[in-house]
């Protein structure tokens, strides 16, 4: 089923373009970025319907692109989410590729930059079938799955928690979840966190995420914690950074690459890369969407 649509009446007899927007039914209301991107789409004059990636009535071939927003749900099925970009990119093209999209839904990434000497934030794995009480000895950390969105099932914790924090992790291993485990990083709740977005390789605004995860807070199975996104400008080391991340990808030249940042007492370290189904703020920057839709259009051809 279609969540929203914008066609004009003789869109099927002429030759703009027109894609699709993946999203989820659950999302809808969730997806900020929306009404900026339909209008931008519009403006274009490229047509455009949104849609549900796992509605089994649509006929993904007849569009020219399938762009990837707001699919925020496949966290809890991500071979069934694989599988239909698998088959999406059989009959048409998707944006971002498959390729880097099976590579970023699964924050197993992290460690891969990490040994390509992109600055990482600390990143400890315990997978399924190992002990949950391997955890790091830290004095303050955070525990959340490999794949997830948003901030489901994530959780801050002190040293005096770790009994807590296990019992976390054997939950997420018990769903068959691996799980990342990352020191919290005390400045980001006096300067919060980076996000840069570039469009096709060109870098085009950022915000600021105020701090996300309180101390004492359970793990919420919500899709986001309430966020304070506000406009910043990116600091020369923060862009330096965010560029050292983009030219390690196992993809270059993708059409939205969105590089979360937070700071540290040796810079800027990377907390997470969002390549496949990231929020892109437009409502903080008004001409975002413009420039992202131009960025499109291109691609398109």
């Amino acid at each position: 089923m279609a969540a929203s649509m914008s066609i004009s009446s003789d869109c099927w007899n002429c030759t703009v373009p027109r894609i699709a927007i993946a999203s989820a039914i659950a999302a809808l209301s969730l997806d900020e970025d929306l009404p900026a991107l339909h209008a931008a789409l519009d403006a274009a004059g490229i047509h455009h319907e949104t849609l549900s990636w796992d509605d089994p009535t649509v006929s993904w071939q007849r569009f020219d692109a399938v762009l990837l927003r707001s699919t925020w749900d496949y966290t809890q099925r991500l071979a069934e989410f694989l599988a239909w970009c698998e088959q999406v990119s059989a009959c048409t093209r998707l944006i971002n590729p498959l390729q880097i999209v099976r590579w970023n839904t699964d924050k197993h990434y992290l460690g891969e930059l990490a040994k390509k000497g992109v600055p990482v934030i600390d990143s400890f794995y315990v997978e399924p079938g190992q002990a949950a009480d391997r955890l790091p000895d830290l004095p303050e950390f955070v525990v959340k799955p490999t794949v997830g969105a948003g901030s489901r099932d994530t959780q801050r914790y002190v040293r005096e928690e770790r009994a807590a924090a296990i019992a976390h992790v054997q939950r997420l291993l018990d769903e068959q979840r691996a799980v990342l485990v990352q020191p919290y990083l005390s400045a980001v709740d006096t300067q919060g966190e980076t996000a840069l977005l570039f469009f096709a390789g060109k870098f085009s605004h950022a915000i600021r995420k105020g701090p996300l995860l309180k101390r004492g807070e359970g793990p919420t199975r919500a899709l986001f914690a309430p966020e304070h996104i506000s406009a910043r400008e990116p600091s020369a080391q923060e862009m330096a950074t965010a560029r050292k991340v983009l030219a390690a990808l196992p993809v270059q030249n993708l059409l939205y690459a969105r590089v979360d940042l937070l700071p540290s007492a040796q810079g800027p370290q990377l907390l997470e890369l969002e390549l496949t189904e990231p929020s892109l703020f437009f409502p903080t920057h008004p001409a975002a969407a413009d420039r992202f839709v131009a960025a499109l259009k291109e691609r398109l051809g």
